[in-house]
């Protein structure tokens, strides 16, 4: 049976995570706020699971969902062939709105769909996500609408387009919260260098640049005063076009539309997990 807790009562919350952590593990679908709009989440490492989240929206499997994930450490488990500079940009952005396109770990029992053996890593700036990402682990995370409707900013709206098909709603306020910055998270190409931005959103290019002087623009343009080396990077045998990951492997997270628009997108309008 579907049950709404609301998170901003410490009790509730509290029961509301328990729920919906026996939810993810019975390989359901849960609903919880993020930093943007509500995202539908599902346990990343059971196909059962992203394929019913991928049918409670009406997609396809050619538009994979990005992974959100509890803390920076988890992201060597998940991604191979990190980049330096790929690092310093999680460092430095992470919690927050900084969407990053990695080769996943080979050795990974998870399928989210036609990634071309990559994955789009996140760490959301949200209390109660991180409540429930520490107790569950990665979770595919698309934004809680169904395609082509309005994204969510309440778990209650979420309720209206997804029904029965949503195990827990975990209602935690409008989201975004006001007065934050409602633009999508940034898509960054990590997969080679130099990294390359896929899609502007909430961490613009000079920021990036402060961080990592080499990062290309969405056109594929360096800083004037930007030194691109490759010293530092790992070998690859066989790398992956931005062109290919960007339009290829990402669905938008909660709230954003795919890295091949790279656009602002409707999934977090008023602004922006797809």
């Amino acid at each position: 049976m579907t049950t709404t807790y609301n998170c901003t009562a410490d009790d509730e919350r509290t029961a509301g995570i328990a729920h919906a952590r026996r939810a993810i593990l019975e390989k359901k679908c849960v609903v919880l706020p993020t930093d943007t709009v509500y995202g539908i989440a599902a346990d990343a490492f059971s196909p059962q699971a992203v394929t019913m989240l991928l049918v409670s929206k009406g997609r396809g499997r050619n538009m994979p969902p990005p992974v959100l994930i509890p803390r920076l450490t988890a992201l060597d488990g998940l991604a191979t062939d990190v980049y330096p500079d790929a690092r310093d940009l999680a460092e430095a952005f992470w919690p927050g709105g900084l969407t990053l396109i990695f080769h996943a770990q080979p050795s990974l029992d998870w399928d989210l769909g036609e990634t071309k053996g990559t994955v789009a890593l996140r760490i959301p700036d949200d209390e109660v996500a991180i409540d429930l990402l520490t107790v569950t682990g990665p979770l595919a995370v698309s934004s809680a609408n169904r395609t082509g409707q309005a994204p969510a900013q309440t778990a209650f709206e979420a309720r209206s387009q997804l029904a029965e098909s949503v195990e827990v709603y975990l209602e935690g306020g409008f989201r975004p919260v006001e007065g934050t910055d409602a633009r999508p998270s940034t898509i960054v190409d990590a997969t080679s260098l130099p990294l390359r931005v896929v899609r502007e959103g909430a961490i613009s290019i000079e920021r990036l640049r402060e961080v990592v002087p080499g990062v290309l623009d969405i056109n594929g343009n360096a800083g004037d005063a930007a030194e691109v080396t490759t010293a530092e990077a790992p070998v690859e045998s066989d790398a992956v076009e931005s062109e290919a990951v960007q339009s290829e492997a990402v669905q938008p997270e909660a709230g954003e539309k795919p890295a091949s628009a790279v656009q602002p997108d409707a999934g977090e309008k008023p602004a922006s997990a797809e």
